[in-house]
């Protein structure tokens, strides 16, 4: 064989090769056809998107419906809205308790966030980072108390809010939110923790800097994202628990919205529909602009933190 055909033949095998390289689809090529991204991108999307959404279109047309649609089944249209009206509204923020339900929730939420954070990040860090005898079996006993559900635990925890004299008052739910909140945000603190080097922990003790020291300039700062994420899961917890709630308060003043929504607009079995549908919308729109606010620390934290 001579050189020349030698070399036809090796160039052909070659862009044989390359073009069966191009032929095969490689990484994220599947959803390059049309039809392909249908299936596997829009359409699944476009179900997860009607399925989360549509409760809250549900709510925002009902709240919007005079009473005169929503007890005309038959003539008015349940997805439409013909006669668009505020009186819901007003009559939930005017002549109802409805501002001071907000407050409460609010109070509610933040100091017992404030509050199992701070006890959540000394107990991650303390098992994670400082080596000691049991320190795992303490954070899986740590996760195992938040596996146990409230509705067994507010039966002892009523005897202690009657026994000091916090019932009917905000501070039964701000001491009695962590419980549920703590072992959670350890656990989740915890796998955080870990992923930050021990190097610069190190570093700093060769410097001389103390545990408090390193927790506050070194570990606290890094672990932004994280803290962030327990939070919103430890706020949302607040914003929308229930029992307790339902168990530890009586006065309407002193209500938060999920239980005063529920209890304060039904009248017997009158169910206030528009007024009920406006208090749910209102009342998750604080959570919502939270999670629009720090989506993306949210995600960063399922990513971990620093990498060596």
């Amino acid at each position: 064989m001579t050189e020349p055909q030698a070399q036809q033949i090796k160039r052909k095998t070659i862009f044989g090769t390359e073009r069966k390289e191009k032929d095969e689809p490689q990484g994220m090529d599947f959803l390059v056809t049309r039809s392909s991204r249908w299936v596997t991108v829009y359409l699944p999307l476009s179900i997860i998107s009607f399925v989360l959404l549509f409760p809250f279109y549900w709510m925002t047309t009902t709240a919007l419906k005079p009473n005169e649609e929503l007890l005309d089944i038959q003539n008015s249209n349940p997805l439409l809205v013909h006669s668009p009206t505020l009186d819901h509204f007003y009559k939930l923020i005017f002549e109802t308790d409805y501002p001071w339900w907000m407050w409460n929730t609010m109070l509610v939420a933040v100091c017992a966030t404030v509050l199992s954070l701070v006890a959540a990040v000394m107990a991650a860090y303390a098992i994670q980072r400082i080596r000691f005898r049991g320190s795992r079996t303490v954070g899986g006993l740590i996760f195992l108390a938040y596996l146990v559900p409230p509705s067994i635990l507010f039966i002892p925890l009523a005897t202690i809010i009657f026994q000091y004299g916090l019932f009917d008052s905000p501070m039964a739910l701000i001491l009695s939110y962590p419980t549920i909140l703590i072992p959670f945000c350890t656990w989740l603190l915890m796998g955080y923790f870990k992923s930050i080097p021990y190097e610069l922990e190190e570093c700093a003790l060769m410097d001389g800097a103390s545990r408090f020291q390193i927790l506050v300039k070194i570990i606290i700062p890094l672990s932004v994202p994280g803290l962030i994420s327990a939070g919103i899961f430890a706020f949302t917890l607040c914003w929308n628990e229930f029992i307790y709630a339902l168990t530890f308060i009586s006065t309407s003043s002193n209500k938060t919205v999920p239980v005063a929504v529920l209890s304060e607009l039904v009248d017997g079995d009158v169910y206030h529909w528009g007024s009920l549908m406006a208090g749910a919308l209102l009342g998750s729109l604080p959570v919502a602009i939270l999670y629009s606010f720090f989506v993306d620390y949210y995600v960063s934290s399922m990513t971990g933190a620093v990498k060596e």
